[in-house]
C-alpha cells in the first residue's frame, strides 16, 4: 500500500530570480563574448539546461496538494501552498484537499421487514492521504459515490423502516436517526478508508416508503395512532371512574351494590370513551 510522504521543493520566487539571471548570462555569453566553438558549445549546453529548469515551476492553492512522479515513481506530495520549484522532469498532478460532499439519488431498496422504500443520503468526505487516493483505486471519486450507495443500501437492508411492535427496543431508520447516521458513518468510512477519505458526516437525506405501498403504510400509521390514544383514553377513563366510586364511598353520598356499581361503571366509561358528547337522559321516576 502507498501512503503519502512530503516532497522536497523549493521557494518558486527564488528560483525564478536565479533562473532568469541564468538565462540572461547564458544567452549573453553565447552570442556576444569572443568564444571559442568549444566554450559556446559548452554555453549552448548550459542554457539548454537552465531553459529545461523553467519546467520546474508549478503552484499549490490553499487545501490542495500535488502528488508528484518521476518516470511512473511516486516522489511525494507538496503541500506547501504558493510558487514552488522542483526537479523540472516531476510529473505533478493535483488533488483538493478540500471538504465536499456526495448527496446519493433516491435509491429503492428493500428494508429488514421487506418493504420497499425510497431512501436517501449525503456524505461529507475529505481526501487525507493523497497517495492512497491516486494510487490505490482507479478514480476516487467515482470510487467515493459508488461505495456509499453501496454502503446505504446495505444499512437500508439491515434495518426495518419503522417497528410495528409493541416494544419499541430495535432500531429503526424512521425513528433512529442519530443512531442510523452514525452506522452510515462508520460503514460508508470503512469503505472509503482505503482510498484515503475521511468520511466526516453521513446522514439520511430523503427516507420514505415506495409510491406502490405508500397509501397502505400511512393507513396502517393512521390506525396504529388511534389505537394509541384509544389506550390512553381508556386508562384514563377507568382512573376517573376509580376515584369517582372512591369519593362516593368516602363520602358516603350514596350506596351502591354491585349490580348498580357496575352500571354506573359502565355509563361512565361510555361517556368518557365516546367518540360523540353524551346526551343525558332525566330520569323524572324514581331512583329505583
Amino acid at each position: 500500500m502507498t501512503t503519502e510522504i512530503s516532497a522536497k521543493s523549493m521557494p518558486g520566487f527564488t528560483q525564478l530570480f536565479l533562473l532568469l539571471v541564468l538565462q540572461i548570462t547564458m544567452i549573453v555569453g553565447v552570442f556576444t563574448l569572443p568564444l571559442g566553438f568549444g566554450l559556446r558549445f559548452v554555453s549552448l549546453l548550459l542554457a539548454i539546461a537552465v531553459f529545461i529548469c523553467w519546467f520546474g515551476f508549478y503552484k499549490v492553492g490553499p487545501n490542495q496538494g500535488k502528488v508528484l512522479q518521476l518516470f511512473g515513481r511516486y516522489i511525494g506530495t507538496d503541500r506547501t501552498t504558493g510558487l514552488r520549484w522542483a526537479n523540472p522532469f516531476y510529473g505533478h498532478q493535483k488533488i483538493s484537499l478540500r471538504v465536499r460532499n456526495f448527496e446519493s439519488g433516491k435509491l429503492k431498496v428493500n428494508d429488514a421487514n421487506g418493504n420497499p422504500i425510497e431512501i436517501g443520503a449525503v456524505i461529507v468526505w475529505r481526501v487525507v492521504d493523497t497517495a492512497e487516493a491516486m494510487f490505490e483505486v482507479d478514480n476516487y471519486e467515482n470510487y467515493v459515490n459508488i461505495q456509499s450507495e453501496s454502503a446505504l443500501r446495505n444499512l437500508a437492508t439491515s434495518y426495518p423502516y419503522e417497528d410495528h411492535g409493541d416494544d419499541g427496543k430495535g432500531l429503526t431508520l424512521r425513528s433512529n436517526g442519530n443512531d442510523i447516521a452514525h452506522k452510515l458513518k462508520a460503514e460508508v468510512h470503512e469503505r472509503l478508508q482505503k482510498a484515503g477519505v475521511e468520511v466526516m458526516e453521513a446522514r439520511l437525506s430523503h427516507l420514505a416508503y415506495a409510491p406502490e405501498i405508500a397509501q397502505a403504510m400511512l393507513q396502517r400509521q393512521q390506525a396504529s395512532a388511534v389505537l394509541g390514544a384509544r389506550k390512553i383514553i381508556v386508562q384514563g377513563a377507568v382512573s376517573i371512574v376509580h376515584s369517582a366510586l372512591e369519593q362516593l364511598k368516602e363520602l358516603e353520598v350514596v350506596e351502591l351494590d354491585p349490580e348498580r356499581k357496575a352500571a354506573m361503571v359502565s355509563n361512565l366509561l361510555v361517556v368518557l370513551c365516546g367518540d360523540q358528547r353524551a346526551q343525558p337522559v332525566i330520569n323524572a321516576g324514581s331512583l329505583y
